[in-house]
């Protein structure tokens, strides 16, 4: 399949911390690949070099073939779908607003509709929710419609920097079937950045393991079990298998 994105060989520091060290990842279009690690380890960075948020050192990063810095930031930036941490909302615009931010900016024919629709996708209508401010909406409200922002365009491209990480286990779980629910619907690649093995191997087909700057696999859920590269690979696995059958344990 063609690559929707490449990124070869980033080098990045920020001071006299290495972010990235030699990292390159290739994901194919219409793919769902999640990035695992622990905090510190260039999870984020890497994420953010594919809409120049970031801009590596050295090394080239393409979105859909071309090379980002022969692309408008900005004009990038408002055709991948992004989805930070905390949402991103605006708090003094209301929900459909904010969701027709982008259908604004790039002069749709139609912007609050284009709202309306991605609104719906997620399950908030627009009759119920649209009028609403954020701090009016749940954790989970809130980033269902990060996500209806980051679709409202139909983006071909999905960043989502560790999404569903603040929000507790049901609204998190209620989130995770909105995401593989649309991704099934709509076709569009995205690069998932989480902590979490468990979230990665639900959400993802392929898992990159970084550590310190650098990555120490790539694969399936399935590979990474049976053949871990590294001790940390190894040691992310046991950790997981021993979270669940806690879990399991107290059920």
């Amino acid at each position: 399949m063609s690559a929707a994105l490449d990124a070869t060989q980033l080098l990045h520091s920020f001071g006299t911390i290495r972010a990235l060290d030699g990292v390159s990842i290739r994901v194919a279009k219409g793919q769902a690949l999640a990035i695992v690690g622990e905090s510190g380890s260039g999870k984020t960075t890497l994420l953010r070099c594919f809409n120049r948020l970031v801009e590596p050192q050295h090394g080239s990063v393409h979105v859909q073939g071309a090379d980002v810095r022969s692309l408008n930031p900005v004009a990038l930036r408002r055709r991948i779908g992004y989805v930070p941490q905390t949402g991103g909302l605006l708090p003094h615009w209301t929900v459909q607003r904010n969701v027709a931010l982008v259908p604004t900016l790039i002069h749709h024919a139609a912007p609050d509709e284009a709202a309306a629709h991605a609104l719906d996708l997620v399950g908030l209508p627009v009759a119920d929710y649209g009028a609403r401010f954020p701090h009016e909406l749940s954790g989970g409200q809130r980033q269902r419609v990060a996500l209806a922002r980051a679709l409202a365009v139909q983006q071909a491209i999905v960043l989502l920097d560790e999404p569903f990480g603040a929000l507790d286990a049901i609204s998190r779980s209620a989130l995770h079937e909105v995401f593989s629910r649309l991704r099934s619907e709509l076709g569009f690649t995205a690069v998932l950045v989480t902590h979490d093995l468990a979230e990665s191997a639900r959400l993802a087909e392929s898992i990159v393991v970084m550590r310190a700057g650098r990555i120490e696999q790539t694969g399936s859920i399935e590979e990474l079990q049976r053949n871990p590269a590294t001790p940390y690979v190894e040691l992310l696995i046991a950790q997981a298998v021993r979270s669940a059958s806690a879990l399991i344990g107290r059920t």
